[in-house]
């Protein structure tokens, strides 16, 4: 409807336009040779040559309709088709002769509308000016429209139909590809992740869905091997300290006869108790991480020296597994103070180094350095290690991921996965970027940028998590 309605429109205005050049040439041919009023009297007299053809048809249709009015508005001539129009009245005479431009109307007369354009011409002596309007009938352009618009009902419902039906066919086809990956997706469910929705090979935007899906489903398989992985890891995590603890209890009650023998039982059940509760600590503390409840709090804080110090913490396990741990203030070290979170830096660190340590095997050494970068701190914590293979590198700062293979049984400690995930929240959390790169039998190396200007943080939560902060995980 609205591109008939806009061609309806431009068919309407090409008519008029049409009209107004007819009645712009008709006015030009009387004004140069086909009208004079001479005389004294003012004489109107026509010119039109009856014997040529052409001055014949445009005679016919200037007196056809048209009005000659001297400037006092009276009216010296007319036709009867212009007189049953109704003649103009003095005041528009006088203000088309005053004025520099044609005056365009309609008028009507038993249901016919005429144009009309008025304008001015002098007489012989270009003395006086008298007032001139030719009008043409728009019956044809009407007739025109309305045929048109019984043409546009006769269609429209044939339109419509076609329409409809073409578009049901080629709405169907288009969604039959839509439905056929609607039917894949729900053939994939939690315990086959591993199916994907074939590829169409079409290269276009279905294509495109159909890829987006599939990296989807296999995200959500990678995170539900490690959801698996890491339900099997804190299960055996849990229940070992549990078995001990019962076993010691239980050993207690059956053959303890003195105190001492009571109180070793119990000092070794709170040993294992103790490993539950930094498991549970740790749980919790993602939790929270994650879900927002662990917010900064930030204080002044010198990296260097707090760098220095969690190093120095290391040296004693670092000595008791061979391994050499040395810190480095690098360039503007002296300027490297901002606002940070005291606990949660120290606890990246704690993580960073550990892990260093852990994995570097005798003889080797682990280096921790901190230096200015333009307006951000730069901290690195490098390693001779055993490294870590290309494929592990995407995923280590994902939660619960473990690194295994033949370079992760070189620790005889295992964690739960959860440390290079708190490190990576702790760091964006103040805003910074951590990098890591690694190469098997060489070492790894962890970069991390914090800027000294923090985005304002609210307070802490009222718990008290300083001491879990602080244990790696």
């Amino acid at each position: 409807m609205g591109v008939t309605f806009v061609f309806r429109q431009t068919l309407k205005s090409s008519l008029d336009q049409q009209s107004q050049d007819d009645l712009d040439q008709s006015f030009a041919a009387v004004k140069v040779h086909g009208l004079r009023i001479e005389g004294p009297e003012d004489h109107i007299l026509w010119f039109f040559d009856k014997e040529d053809p052409d001055e014949n048809s445009i005679s016919a249709r200037v007196k056809s309709v048209y009005m000659i009015a001297d400037s006092n508005g009276a009216v010296q001539e007319a036709s009867p088709t212009y007189q049953a129009l109704g003649y103009d009245s003095p005041a528009t005479v006088r203000r088309v002769l005053a004025s520099s431009q044609p005056l365009w109307q309609e008028k009507s007369n038993a249901g016919i509308r005429y144009l009309i354009r008025a304008f001015y011409i002098y007489n012989d002596g270009r003395t006086r000016k008298f007032y001139l309007a030719l009008g043409t009938s728009l019956a044809a352009n009407d007739k025109v429209l309305t045929d048109f618009n019984w043409l546009c009902i006769a269609v429209f419902p044939l339109v419509v139909i076609l329409g409809g039906a073409t578009g049901w066919v080629v709405a169907g086809r288009a969604l039959r590809p839509v439905m056929e990956i609607a039917a894949a997706a729900q053939r994939i469910s939690g315990s086959n992740l591993s199916l994907r929705i074939p590829e169409r090979k079409a290269a276009d935007e279905l294509e495109y869905l159909v890829e987006t899906f599939n990296d989807m489903i296999s995200r959500l398989e990678q995170s539900f091997i490690q959801v698996r992985q890491f339900s099997t890891d804190v299960s055996h995590e849990l229940r070992t300290p549990i078995t001990i603890v019962r076993g010691q209890l239980e050993v207690a009650l059956l053959t303890a006869d003195t105190a001492e023998q009571y109180r070793d039982a119990i000092v070794t059940a709170m040993g294992d108790v103790e490993r539950l509760s930094q498991i549970v600590r740790a749980l919790l503390l993602l939790s929270q991480a994650e879900t927002g409840q662990v917010i900064l709090q930030l204080h002044p804080l010198d990296l260097v020296e707090t760098a220095r110090g969690i190093t120095e913490q290391f040296e004693i396990p670092a000595e008791g597994a061979d391994v050499t741990i040395s810190f480095h203030a690098g360039d503007g070290a002296a300027e490297c103070h901002g606002d940070f979170d005291r606990v949660q830096i120290e606890r990246m660190l704690s993580n960073l180094i550990s892990n260093a340590v852990k994995f570097t095997p005798p003889g080797g050494e682990v280096r921790v350095s901190v230096r200015r970068d333009g307006d951000q701190a730069e901290i690195v914590v490098a390693d001779s290690g055993q490294g870590i293979a290309a494929q592990h590198l995407p995923h280590i700062f994902d939660r619960f991921y473990r690194v295994r293979g033949p370079e992760a049984h070189a620790s005889p400690e295992k964690g739960l996965g959860l440390g290079l995930s708190f490190v990576n929240w702790i760091v964006k959390a103040h805003s910074g970027t951590i990098d890591v790169s690694s190469e098997l039998g060489k070492g790894t190396t962890f970069i991390v940028h914090l800027p000294f200007h923090q985005p304002g943080q609210g307070a802490s939560v009222t718990e008290d998590t300083s001491y879990e902060l602080m244990k790696p995980v």
